[in-house]
């Protein structure tokens, strides 16, 4: 017992000592520490921030119990050997047939988006229009993981006209007040509130904020007639599979079942892993929001390559202060201190260093948090509540502690006392080529972020410059609800022809359009199968872009014709067709192409007009085969035209008219261009994020070059203490402190352009129209470095140079 005591007083003892050693060098080198210091903590809390981000992405809807065995189906339609067609949704019977037939699936489920047609909801004479819905069968909440609040699911699955809300959308109806048993008039459908869940994960793909039970479509016989068909393919399937099932042999089965049931069927169908989902490329027209692995693998090396930089200063510091502590290392090997001993006071020393800037970086992540939120989009969870989070940054805290100790340790625990009091160099030229190598990396990583950030910038702003085919501003859409259509297509004609004369007789409107397309930019309606012309080949069936609109699209949107004309208003052209150049090109109509036939979706016409192409999709997408016709049937979207000037009156305007002949729903006002800007939303963040990233690197690259100039100088201070006795000029100070940084510099960016260009490469070559690599950025960054490594170099040589060089000289160092 008293040995254990006397053993607890020495441990006690020593990590004081140990304590007051690693302050009192702290304080005395306070210039290079607090550069050490600042640095680390600014790489770890930067590392951790991109982690957080990294594992929201990798985590997307890990959290839902068996989520290893549940699977979604893929469809797949082969056009030609060199085009594949994928979809993420099937027909809802096939969940049916499939769970029967199909030995080891457990269970199936299915739900169906409300699609381009918001829900038009009311309550206490207030309107809201609900985009974020989803129909959902029986067994969804038995598949997936939800937080009930209050309500019951029970009732959701067996009274058909029920609903189950978020707890924000339930606040936005009913305040503070019980939503439970509330009723809503949904698309003019009485709908009872049943249950209230907690608002969806942010690393959830089903980010829906109302769900209605598929039965309440299978209660209405057109509604059933439309959802048993076959051919509607506008389903979500998942499965459950039993554990150690395979997925290729129940693929190939859904594909025979599909085959047996459907007539002239030519889809086959696979199967994606929930987890996979995410990180999906290829579908057509997805339903929930994909994440991008190439930027997720980019940013996680960024996080990588900042923190690397911040412990690099670390090394480069501690090795070369280590002449300073050389006297003190010595004589305390003299008076009897261990190798081992020491080695333990210089890794404490840097446990210490690395706990506090542990310290630091927390903080920064607090204050930090809500500005990464907003910029990312993301809604985290407390990130110190995470255990995986702490995992992150203690591990962090280790491997820096291991790579800012470890060496510089050894290092300064080996120097010879006899060697020192000699006068020995005690730093060897290893120590020296080491140094100049971890410098010349970390130059390279700032040079590689500073190419990269300039380098999204120009894509982004050949994005936005780029000549799209038409003319987007002061346009915006206004779409018509789907409540409000009749089912008699003349009705409907009228009814726009009525909205479309008052929104004309507007001062501030110069020009209105009827279209079937929400978004020119990001135009999803596509067909497959259902187009012939004279000479088309029996099996090639290409995916066609489809666009109807109405005589004065072409004016107002300012799309160009290569040949032939538009539509007028009569009657004649209702059958007609107009081409883009694509198409024309891709179906190799005979010439003249004005004047042949088309057979499009059951409508047989000519041919009148071919446009130039345009971009009807983003600039990820090449442009496709498109066919336009001027006949609107379904979801009609008007587009209305104001001069600059007369933006908010022509939206007042339209307001106006709106409130006057629709009455049941919200209006819905988009502008287009800042639509189109939106289909890059986040390549913004991406290049926020670089950009950012960029100049932390550049301030922690530095924060070092400042550490080591400042060092460099003290070191040669009698050097350059006998230049200037001897008459040496200031910029020959300049240039005894900047030859080595210099060349460090220059190679740093040899090493860094080739890595650059080939990252670059690989993240434009997801863009169909991208910009071509030019050596500006390159010089961009170049120059960037340069000139700040000059002006640290410069300002240290300044103040050397005016330095009294008679104290130098008297120094004893």
């Amino acid at each position: 017992m008293r040995l254990t005591c006397t053993l607890n007083f020495i441990y006690v003892a020593v990590i004081k000592t140990y304590l007051k050693i690693t302050f009192r060098n702290i304080w005395r080198n306070k210039r290079i520490n607090v550069i050490n210091i600042f640095g680390l903590s600014i790489g770890l809390a930067v590392a951790v921030l991109i982690m957080l981000l990294v594992q929201n992405e990798l985590s997307y809807d890990s959290f839902h119990d068996e989520a290893s065995n549940i699977y979604r189906v893929k469809t797949k339609l082969f056009v030609s050997k060199s085009e594949t067609l994928e979809w993420e949704t099937s027909p809802y019977l096939l969940g049916e047939y499939a769970k029967k037939e199909i030995p080891g699936i457990k269970n199936a489920t299915r739900l169906r988006t409300v699609g381009r047609n918001n829900l038009i909801v009311r309550y206490a004479n207030h309107l809201f229009s609900e985009k974020n819905c989803a129909f959902v069968d029986n067994q969804w909440f038995i598949f997936f993981n939800y937080l009930l609040i209050s309500g019951s699911i029970d009732d959701f699955n067996h009274k058909p006209f029920s609903i189950i809300m978020t707890e924000s959308t339930a606040l936005k109806y009913f305040g503070k007040g019980e939503a439970v048993g509330k009723t809503l008039l949904i698309n003019r459908v009485n709908y009872q509130v049943q249950a209230i869940i907690k608002n969806n994960p942010s690393n959830s793909s089903f980010q829906y904020d109302i769900l209605i039970p598929i039965a309440s479509k299978l209660s209405i016989a057109k509604e059933r007639n439309e959802v048993t068909n076959w051919d509607n393919l506008q389903y979500l399937t998942f499965f459950k599979l039993e554990p150690n099932t395979n997925v290729k042999n129940v693929a190939i089965k859904l594909s025979d079942i599909s085959h047996r049931y459907r007539a002239n069927d030519k889809t086959n169908y696979s199967l994606v892993k929930l987890k996979d989902m995410h990180f999906e490329t290829g579908i057509s027209d997805s339903s929930i929001e994909h994440g991008n692995i190439r930027i997720l693998n980019i940013f996680g090396i960024i996080a990588i390559m900042l923190l690397m930089t911040a412990c690099i200063n670390y090394v480069n510091l501690t090795t070369a202060k280590a002449s300073i502590r050389s006297k003190e290392v010595s004589i305390r090997k003299i008076i009897g201190a261990s190798r081992k001993t020491l080695l333990a006071q210089f890794l404490f020393e840097s446990l210490v260093t690395s706990f506090i800037s542990l310290l630091i970086a927390i903080c920064i992540i607090i204050l930090a948090l809500p500005w990464f939120k907003e910029i990312t989009d993301k809604q985290f969870i407390n990130p110190f509540a995470s255990l995986s989070i702490w995992f992150i940054m203690l591990g962090t805290l280790f491997i820096s502690f291991l790579a800012n100790g470890i060496y510089p340790a050894l290092l300064l625990s080996s120097f010879q006392p006899l060697n020192v009091f000699k006068g020995k160099n005690i730093l060897n030229i290893k120590d020296g080529n080491l140094r100049k190598g971890l410098v010349i990396i970390q130059f390279s990583i700032s040079v590689i972020l500073i190419i990269s950030s300039t380098i999204i910038f120009q894509q982004l702003r050949y994005i936005e410059n780029t000549d799209l085919g038409y003319d987007k501003s002061h346009v915006f859409t206004v779409s018509i609800p789907f409540s409000d259509l009749s089912i008699d297509e003349e009705k409907n004609k009228f009814f726009l022809s009525t909205l479309k004369i008052a929104l004309l007789s507007e001062s501030s409107i110069e020009d209105a359009s009827v279209t079937s397309s929400r978004s020119i930019y990001n135009n999803t309606a596509s067909m497959s199968g259902f187009i012939n012309w004279s000479g088309r080949p029996g099996n090639f069936n290409p995916e066609v872009a489809t666009l109807s609109a109405d005589e004065n699209f072409c004016h107002l949107m300012k799309i160009k014709l290569k040949e032939g004309r538009w539509f007028t208003s009569q009657k004649s052209d209702r059958h007609n067709f107009i081409l883009n150049e694509t198409a024309v090109t891709l179906f190799n109509i005979h010439k003249p192409v004005i004047g042949q036939s088309l057979v499009f979706d059951s409508d047989t016409g000519k041919i009148i007009g071919v446009t130039k192409d345009f971009h009807y999709k983003s600039l990820y997408d090449k442009i496709g085969p498109m066919v336009i016709n001027s006949h609107i049937q379904f979801g009609p979207t008007f587009y209305i035209k104001s001069s600059p000037s007369n933006v908010k009156a022509a939206v007042s305007a339209c307001q106006k008219i709106w409130s006057k002949y629709i009455l049941d729903a919200p209006m819905e006002l988009n502008f287009v261009d800042e639509g189109y800007n939106h289909l890059y939303h986040s390549e913004q963040r991406y290049l926020s994020l670089t950009t950012i990233f960029s100049i932390i690197a550049i301030v922690i690259s530095m924060l070092g070059i400042l550490g080591l100039v400042a060092f460099s100088a003290e070191q040669k201070v009698k050097e350059i203490g006998i230049r200037k006795v001897l008459g040496a000029s200031n910029f020959s100070v300049l240039k005894v402190l900047s030859v080595d940084f210099i060349g460090m510099v220059i190679t740093a960016i040899l090493i860094a352009f080739p890595i650059s260009w080939l990252a670059m490469n690989y993240w434009l070559s997801e863009f169909a129209y991208k910009i071509k690599l030019s050596v500006w950025p390159f010089l961009f960054a170049v120059t960037i470095v340069l000139l700040i490594t000059i002006l640290i170099i410069g300002l240290q040589a300044i103040k050397s140079a005016l330095a009294n060089p008679v104290k130098a000289l008297r120094s004893e160092r």
